[in-house]
C-alpha cells in the first residue's frame, strides 16, 4: 500500500520505518530540510534501540523515502498519516496548530480520495476539526473529493518503540466507515496475524482511549510515589510494599515502581491535556489534578535529600549525576527529573558532573556550555572529586557498579538513589550512606 507520513519525529519515523519493513511504500514528509537530508544519509535524529538499521535498510531498499515536498507526499499515499507534534499550549491544553496545518496541506494538494489518519495524540473532537478544515479547503478550491478522517492513536514506549510497533498489543481504529475499516485492516494485516489485535470503535472513543491509557499509567506511578513518601515517614520499605501489592493479579507489577517522578513526551502533557479537556466540558478531574501535583512534588525529592544531607550548604559542592534522560534506552530529556535537580543545584551554587549513556548531546543542546555543568565520558569519571552521587535514571549501566570505586572517589560516601536500584543493607556494609525513595528513612529522619 502507498502510505504518506507527515512528521518525521518520534512517532512518525518509527511508524513509517515499521510499515516499510513489512513491504508498504512509504513517503515521509517534514518541513525540516536538515532533518530530511540527514535521514537520507542515515543520520537518525533520535536514539531508539533498533531504529537506525531499520530506517537505513528500508531507505536503501526504496520502500522508505524522505522529502520536504508536501505535494509529492499528498499525491503518493492513499493513506495519509498525521504524526506531527501536539505540544502543550500556555494553559496546558494540546496545541493543534501543526495537526491542522497538515490537514490544510493535504486538502490543498489532494487530487483523489484520501484516508487521513490522526496518529498524533490529540484531544477528543480533533477528527471533527480536521474534517472541517479539509472540507473548507476543498470548498475553496471548488473541488469535490471524498475523504475520511480516522483516529489511530499510538501506544509506543520510548526505549521499546520499534518492538511495540512491530508487535502491538492492540491496534485502535476510530471510524464509522466499514470501507475505511477494511483499508486499515489491510494496512495493519502484517501485525495482526497471530491473533486479533485490532479494536474498532467510534472516532471520539479512540481519541479518548489514548489519553485514558497514559493517564492511568501516570496515576499508578503517582500513587506509588505517594505511598513511598508515606513509607519514609512510617519507617516502612516501599520496595517490600511493592512486592506485596504487585503479587495481587488485580494490581500487577507494571508501573508501580516508585521514583523521582515521571517525565518524557507523553505523560506530563497528556495528563495536562485531559485535565483541560475535562474542564472545557464543565467537569473537575480531581484525581488527574492530584496525579499531576504528586508528580510535580516528587521531582523535588532528590534535591531535598541533597540539600538536607549538606545542611543547606551547597555552595561549591560538586554533585555526581548518573542519568539525564527521563528513562533508560532513550536520549529524551523532556520533563526529566534530572533537569529539575540540576537547575535547583545550580541555583544553590553547586556544580554538576553528569554522565548518561545516550543523552549527553541532548543535555549539551539544552544547556549549552556552562561552568557549573561538566558532561563526563564515563560514570566513573563523573564520580571523581564529587561530594555525593545522585542516580536519576535506571540505565542498566548503573545497576551493578563497583561500590569500592564509588566510595573511593566520593568526598562524602553518600548515594541518593532516585530509582531504588540498590539495597540499603548492602550499601551500609560498604560504609556508604544510602537514601532511596520510600526505603524506610529519609535524610531528614535518619
Amino acid at each position: 500500500m502507498k502510505v504518506t507520513v507527515f512528521g518525521i519525529g518520534y512517532v512518525g519515523l518509527v511508524q513509517a520505518a515499521v510499515l516499510a519493513e513489512v513491504g508498504h511504500d512509504v513517503v515521509c514528509v517534514d518541513i525540516n530540510a536538515e532533518r530530511v537530508e540527514n535521514l537520507k544519509k542515515g543520520i537518525i535524529p533520535i536514539y531508539e534501540p533498533g531504529l537506525t538499521p531499520l530506517v537505513q535498510r528500508n531507505y536503501e531498499a526504496g520502500r522508505l523515502q524522505f522529502t520536504t515536498d508536501a505535494a509529492h507526499g499528498v499525491q503518493h499515499g492513499r493513506i495519509q498519516f498525521i504524526a506531527v507534534g501536539t505540544p502543550p499550549d500556555e494553559d496546558g491544553s494540546a496545541d493543534l496548530q501543526y495537526v491542522l496545518a497538515v490537514a490544510k496541506t493535504i486538502a490543498t494538494y489532494m487530487e483523489s480520495p484520501k484516508i487521513i489518519v490522526d496518529k498524533s495524540t490529540v484531544p477528543v473532537g480533533t477528527a471533527d476539526k480536521v474534517s472541517a478544515c479539509v472540507a473548507a479547503v476543498l470548498a475553496e478550491r471548488g473541488v469535490e473529493l471524498g475523504f475520511d478522517v480516522v483516529s489511530n492513536p499510538e501506544f509506543l514506549k520510548e526505549g521499546a518503540a520499534v518492538a511495540d510497533c512491530q508487535r502491538p498489543d492492540r491496534i485502535v481504529i476510530g471510524t464509522d466507515s466499514p470501507a475505511v475499516e477494511e483499508k486499515m485492516r489491510e494496512l495493519y494485516a502484517p501485525f495482526n496475524r497471530n491473533h486479533e489485535r485490532m479494536i474498532v470503535m467510534d472516532v471520539r472513543s479512540a481519541e479518548l482511549t489514548k489519553y485514558a491509557a497514559n493517564c492511568m499509567l501516570a496515576t499508578k506511578i503517582s500513587f506509588m510515589n505517594e505511598m513511598a513518601n508515606l513509607a519514609e515517614l512510617l519507617g516502612a520499605d516501599i520496595e517490600k510494599v511493592r512486592q506485596g501489592i504487585g503479587s495481587d493479579p488485580r494490581i500487577g507489577y507494571h508501573f508501580i515502581y516508585p521514583g523521582c517522578g515521571y517525565g518524557g513526551s507523553c505523560f506530563p502533557k497528556d495528563v495536562q491535556a485531559l485535565v483541560k479537556t475535562a474542564e472545557k466540558v464543565g467537569y473537575v478531574p480531581a484525581l488527574l489534578k492530584s496525579v499531576e501535583q504528586v508528580n510535580y512534588r516528587q521531582k523535588d525529592k532528590l534535591f531535598a535529600h541533597v540539600h538536607a544531607y549538606f545542611d543547606g550548604d551547597l555552595a561549591g559542592k560538586r554533585i555526581a549525576l548518573w542519568g539525564l534522560s527521563f528513562k533508560p534506552n532513550t536520549d529524551d530529556m523532556r520533563d526529566a527529573p534530572s533537569r529539575v535537580l540540576m537547575e535547583k543545584l545550580w541555583a544553590a551554587g553547586a556544580v554538576v558532573q553528569a554522565f548518561d549513556p545516550e543523552a549527553m548531546n541532548e543535555a549539551q543542546r539544552i544547556y549549552g556550555t556552562r561552568a557549573d555543568l561538566s558532561l563526563m565520558g564515563t560514570k566513573e569519571a563523573a564520580l571523581r572529586g564529587a561530594d555525593a552521587l545522585v542516580v536519576c535514571t535506571e540505565w542498566n549501566a548503573f545497576k551493578a557498579p563497583d561500590f569500592d570505586v564509588v566510595k573511593e572517589h566520593l568526598k562524602h560516601p553518600v548515594i541518593i538513589d532516585g530509582r531504588n536500584l540498590y539495597e540499603p543493607d548492602m550499601l551500609e556494609a560498604y560504609g556508604i550512606a544510602y537514601y532511596g525513595i520510600g526505603r524506610g528513612r529519609s535524610v531528614a529522619t535518619s
